[in-house]
């Protein structure tokens, strides 16, 4: 093992994940850095260690570009695990695609992606097309026969909305209106629109939003009356997990008798066994946050990190360089001078051919309608009800 380390090669990877003020991120970031640990624990004797250059995308669609352009340019990565939102994810993508760079991303799950012609990009979870036949087959059991979706105003929503549409006619329940968020709604406008719903007859509704949004929307379902009885609320598996691993007991305390939707993991050994070391590490690196709960995007970031692991290996040792771009600019942020990175199709080809049974089931990617998607043989479109402090089962 030390002559091993002594004689291993550096290879730089990028990390851009919303740190400053999410969760999630700090959550994904920890299982990142235990999943190299692990990962190099039982590969000693591989030539490559993968070296994490961090950047905070800070919520921000511009954020996250920044930070994948100084990765790219400067830092020259060979990858990049991220960035955490599907509008961040459209902008980062095209980077990863000018030079040559695969990116990651294990949480942006917006289904409007998959109209990007990048090979570089690389869907580490399941688009959210996915659940919809789980939400709709819960509508067909319980015979409800109108369902309001209610979604955020951004890409975020509008790649499942056509879908989710199409599962709840497919059980011939009606959707007589579709309510709209936008990203930056003030309360009063939310409640606004929640007295708007409420003048209707439906009472089945489905909400699809970021964790910031949802909470507002919830805390003020609930002031007015809305969470209480004749209501059915179902959240879509990004809010469910996002609001799962909240300790904030004012968060979850607004959520009596959701219902929420989530990926199904299979229970294993590995599985019980790295909850118990993370919830350990996470609370030593993080004292001041208590009671955090690990949720299917770290599980996710775990498993990206292994397979981009496994590829770097595969893919070899021969250039890690870039291509410098023929132009005269000293300016950093500059695309022209963005170069190419000379071993991105070999490990574009080694990611592809990347398999290996991971902590959320077994991991593989496929190339699917000029895409490259990830699919997990265990129950891809399959989706549980959860609960946690109120949420259902």
């Amino acid at each position: 093992m030390g002559m091993a380390e002594n004689t291993s090669i550096p290879v730089n990877v990028g990390v851009v994940l919303d740190l400053d003020s999410d969760l999630d991120g700090r959550i994904a970031l920890s299982c990142i850095e235990m999943a190299l640990s692990d990962f190099y624990a039982t590969h000693g004797d591989y030539k490559t260690r993968l070296v994490l250059n961090t950047r905070d995308s800070m919520e921000d669609v511009v954020g996250a570009a920044a930070a994948a352009l100084d990765l790219i340019k400067n830092v020259e990565v060979q990858a990049i695990l991220g960035p955490t939102t599907s509008m961040q994810a459209n902008f980062v993508i095209d980077l990863g695609e000018k030079a040559r760079v695969p990116i990651l991303s294990f949480s942006a799950t917006s289904p409007s992606l998959t109209s990007i012609r990048s090979t570089y990009f690389f869907r580490a979870t399941l688009n959210d097309s996915t659940q919809v036949n789980a939400i709709s087959a819960l509508v067909q059991v319980f015979k409800w026969k109108e369902a309001v979706p209610i979604y955020v105003d951004n890409v975020y929503a509008e790649g499942i909305i056509p879908y989710l549409i199409d599962a709840l006619q497919a059980v011939d329940a009606r959707v007589p209106y579709r309510s709209v968020i936008s990203p930056s709604a003030t309360d009063e406008q939310i409640v606004e629109e929640l007295y708007k719903l409420m003048g209707m007859q439906t009472r089945v509704f489905i909400v699809h939003m970021y964790r910031s949004l949802g909470t507002r929307f919830f805390a003020k379902a609930k002031e007015i009356g809305m969470m209480s009885e004749g209501c059915v609320w179902i959240m879509t598996d990004g809010l469910t997990a996002d609001l799962l691993s909240s300790p904030n007991p004012s968060i979850t305390g607004t959520m009596q008798g959701v219902l929420g939707v989530k990926p199904y993991v299979p229970s294993t050994n590995e599985l019980r066994d790295f909850r118990v070391r993370w919830k350990r590490k996470f609370q030593q690196d993080n004292p001041y946050i208590i009671d955090a709960e690990l949720n299917i995007y770290g599980l996710r970031g775990y498993d990206a990190a292994t397979a981009l692991a496994l590829a770097v290996e595969k893919a070899g040792t021969t250039n890690f360089g870039f291509r410098k771009a023929n132009v005269s600019s000293s300016s950093s942020t500059d695309l022209a001078t963005l170069g190419v990175s000379f071993n991105g199709p070999s490990l574009l080809q080694a990611l592809s051919n990347t398999s290996f049974k991971g902590l959320t089931g077994d991991y593989h990617f496929v190339f699917f309608l000029k895409k490259l998607l990830l699919l997990s043989k265990a129950k891809l479109c399959n989706a549980i009800i959860t609960h946690r402090k109120g949420l259902l089962n």
